[in-house]
């Protein structure tokens, strides 16, 4: 990507594992995503190496990295804006100011239209090769359009910056298996996503246990004592008529957080099993006619 130039006016949109990032307004009146990394410690020809491997990734459901800028004291990434927010941001009850107070709640044709999008995100990133992964999954890393299609930021960070100088357990859910952040397994990622999604909790949700035990082992501890519509977010227990399918999408998630990884199915067994389940049980549920398109 080219380098980025020229002034603009800038407000926080949060701050995260990697470094800040903000809403900034270009001088031409354009709006975008800036991240401001910290902790860089890679000369600017292999930064500029590795991020042209990121910028040169190009798929739907990925947000596509616009410019960059490197110096000695900042290096900024420049994305597309993203008006809707984050999934996390929606599902946990910290709505955008953008969203104004009449947004229709995520229902389960949309639910799951955001885990097909990010999976099949992640699923391309995984295919770039044995090196590329994420390493950052999370609800608040999958960005919505204003169709509420899922488009998966942060990728490639991992490789741009060095481990925090005061290392911290990251909050949320990891697979058992994963002690470096640089091998993530696809289908844990999705997983949780999925259970995050149907069940409204976020991984860390206070309520799950005082224990701390994670959203995956309180899924399948409700589900083993038959109490299974009590996993499910209120919103969508709304749809008793959707029970089946609801369930159906819960089993995926639980399959693809299983502890040993060779139990778990592929990304695209699971993309097929909700592709499925949108084609027959959710047809003529899909999002409402008043919401607005966009492809970006």
């Amino acid at each position: 990507p080219p380098h980025a130039t020229g002034r603009a006016s800038a407000e926080v949109l949060g701050k995260g594992r990697f470094g800040t990032a903000y809403k900034a307004v270009l001088e031409v009146g354009t709006v975008v995503a800036v991240k401001r990394l910290k902790d860089v410690t890679i000369s600017e020809k292999e930064f500029k190496d590795k991020i042209d491997s990121v910028g040169a990734m190009d798929h739907l459901n990925l947000v596509p990295l616009r410019a960059y800028y490197y110096s000695r004291e900042e290096k900024l990434l420049v994305y597309n804006y993203m008006p809707m927010g984050s999934l996390s941001a929606l599902l946990h009850g910290q709505p955008s100011a953008n969203l104004g107070a009449g947004l229709t709640p995520l229902n389960l044709a949309m639910r799951s239209g955001i885990a097909l999008g990010a999976g099949r995100g992640i699923e391309y990133l995984h295919q770039q090769g044995p090196g590329v992964s994420h390493g950052n999954i999370k609800s608040s890393n999958i960005l919505l359009t204003k169709s509420h299609d899922a488009r998966v930021s942060d990728f490639g960070m991992n490789h741009l910056v060095g481990p925090p100088s005061s290392p911290t357990r990251v909050a949320g859910y990891s697979a058992p298996e994963v002690t470096d952040p640089r091998r993530v397994s696809q289908w844990a990622d999705v997983g949780v996503l999925l259970l995050e999604l149907l069940t409204g909790k976020a991984p860390t949700h206070a309520l799950l246990n005082e224990d701390g035990v994670d959203l995956p082992r309180w899924v399948q501890s409700v589900v083993r004592e038959e109490w299974t519509s009590e996993v499910f977010d209120l919103e969508l227990l709304r749809h008793q008529d959707l029970e089946e399918e609801m369930v159906q999408l819960l089993q995926l998630g639980i399959d693809c957080t299983a502890q040993y990884p060779d139990n778990r199915p592929s990304i695209s067994q699971v993309a097929a099993g909700i592709e499925e389940l949108r084609s027959s049980g959710l047809k003529g549920f899909e999002e409402q006619p008043d919401q607005v398109s966009e492809t970006d």
